[in-house]
């Protein structure tokens, strides 16, 4: 990690991102230029693929994001100044800014990976996250993910069980809209309610972005509803092109498949002392499997809920690693 960082930015490899600059070949167009980090070496390589309608694609590379983006400012300014435009000063701009990589959202999801911690230079911007400095734990089954028991078909597959007491109480003011009304709601400022960061529990979580009120409509659990059947396909495939398997069972006959394109509630851990639970709600003759408040959750508290898997025998156990004080040890 040493290489991949200095005191601005962090270099994720594989990193791909779209930035629209001014053209290295007319001074009143902008162009398409696609900024991506690669590996070589041991080392960081920044390219740079412009692509500009009527030309062939350039790539520039170099080993800092100065340094490959220099190329394009050097003849942007060539081409200004030639042509009496007004004159750009590429001295004072920063490679990592051009890279996108200081761009707000996109340096707290980088921030939530794994490994930033290792980066010693950094100066985190949204501050590290405590749970960060906590030794993380192995969990085989992953968040609301499947795993495959030895010599047999059936999977570890999270099963939905509803509670729908809370959201219909007339002590709360929820209970006074309709389920179809919160969701539309929830629909709305999802993306204000959560946010995703490293979990002390396993790999990537689900943390809330504001104070959350019992009995609240937080976030759908979204992807493909498919056939039992389908899944057992499906999970064969994904597990032979080495992917993590997330998927939601709704009943014996259908499953949620949120691997492919599923949405960040897939990325919710599982805890015996949870403060979510799961439920139906039916909006427009559909079923959508919903993620509620069953308590009221503070700002940075990380959502859980409980898995519910089948228990199975001690050669089957998956641990727990969720930390709550009536942990039952195993998720199964």
């Amino acid at each position: 990690m040493d290489a991949f960082h200095n005191h601005a930015a962090i270099f994720p490899v594989g990193y791909h991102a779209y930035r629209i600059y001014w053209s290295m070949r007319h001074s009143n167009r902008r162009s398409k230029y696609l900024c991506s980090v690669e590996e070589e070496q041991g080392r960081p390589l920044f390219k740079v693929r412009v692509v500009e309608k009527g030309y062939d694609d350039v790539i520039l590379v170099g080993a800092t994001p100065k340094a490959v983006w220099d190329q394009v400012l050097d003849s942007v300014a060539q081409i200004r100044t030639s042509s009496g435009t007004l004159k750009l000063f590429p001295i004072y701009l920063k490679g990592e800014d051009l890279f996108g990589l200081s761009t707000s959202a996109v340096t707290r999801i980088i921030e939530s990976l794994p490994g930033v911690e290792a980066c010693e230079r950094y100066t985190f911007r949204f501050g590290r996250n405590p749970l960060m400095e906590w030794p993380l734990a192995f969990n085989p089954s992953g968040s609301a993910r499947s795993e495959a028991k030895a010599g047999q078909a059936k999977r570890y597959t999270l099963t939905l069980y509803t509670h729908t007491t809370h959201i219909n109480t007339h002590t709360h003011s929820a209970g006074r809209h309709s389920k179809s009304a919160q969701y539309r709601r929830m629909k709305a400022e999802w993306k204000s309610n959560v946010y995703l960061a490293r979990s002390r529990i396993q790999g990537l979580g689900l943390y809330a972005a504001r104070d959350i009120e019992k009995c609240t409509m937080v976030i759908e659990y979204i992807g493909t509803i498919i056939r039992s059947e389908v899944a057992n396909r499906k999970e064969r495939l994904y597990e032979a092109q080495n992917r993590g398997v997330y998927m939601f069972r709704i009943d014996n006959d259908f499953v949620i498949d949120a691997t492919i394109t599923g949405g960040p509630a897939r990325y919710i851990n599982h805890s015996c002392g949870p403060n979510c639970i799961t439920e139906v709600v039916s909006v427009e003759r559909e079923n959508k499997i919903i993620i509620s408040s069953s308590r009221r959750i503070q700002r940075g508290e990380e959502l859980c809920y409980d898995y519910k898997f089948d228990l199975e025998d001690d050669q089957h156990k998956i641990p727990c690693h969720c930390g709550a004080v009536n942990c039952r040890k195993w998720m199964n």
